[in-house]
């Protein structure tokens, strides 16, 4: 019997959505399922601000986001399509959403990217939840098999103890890996700095 992966993120679900949101869900997100030709990736987008970020900064890229809490996907249709047409934005046009576990999505795309972002995952910070972080060392070693070459995996988080532990867990690769100071947009979730630390920390991972 196939051993069932360990669930590495919280509810799918929150408050129940708007009926316009609701709709979106229906009709506009199969219609942006992604479809092979990404060249960059977001897990776990939250909101979805930076995916927008990144959607206006590389308007030349297709970018996925990869998020399985149903109400942040709806938010991130929301901020995308326009809200008397419910038609995508013509700046938003670039964006696919994939509202599921995105180990799925790597198992069934041999899709490389250029850039794989990871901003603010679960600590999951008690000792014995550990084994549902996210950035465990084969997933990093997953992620680097989807990269393009040259590409970069970019983790953030606000959570010190996690970004030491993220660390570890790249050391034990066979990649090349830095913690350089990156400048990006204020999400929502960095706003609530959970953590309380002065500024998130990065770590940049690339093939060797």
């Amino acid at each position: 019997m196939e051993k069932q992966e360990i669930r590495t993120f919280g509810r799918r679900h929150g408050k129940r959505l708007s009926m316009r949101k609701q709709w979106l869900m229906e009709n506009v997100l199969p219609r942006i399922a992604p479809a092979g030709d990404a060249q960059i990736l977001e897990i776990g987008f939250g909101a979805g601000e930076h995916v927008r970020a990144l959607a206006l900064r590389h308007p030349d890229k297709t970018i996925v986001g990869a998020e399985p809490f149903a109400n942040g996907v709806a938010a991130l249709l929301g901020a995308i399509c326009d809200a008397t047409t419910n038609e995508i934005l013509p700046e938003y046009k670039n964006i696919r959403i994939f509202p599921d576990d995105v180990r799925d999505l790597l198992r069934d795309t041999d899709a490389k990217f250029e850039q794989i972002w990871v901003l603010h995952p679960d600590p999951w910070p008690k000792a014995r939840h550990e084994k549902r972080r996210l950035l465990q060392t084969e997933f990093i070693k997953t992620l680097a098999r989807h990269l393009a070459p040259n590409g970069e995996i970019i983790i953030g988080t606000d959570h010190w103890e996690y970004f030491d532990w993220i660390c570890g867990r790249a050391a034990e690769t066979n990649l090349a890996f830095e913690t350089p100071e990156i400048d990006i947009i204020k999400t929502r979730y960095q706003a609530k700095n959970m953590a309380e630390t002065v500024a998130p920390k990065y770590i940049v991972i690339k093939n060797k």
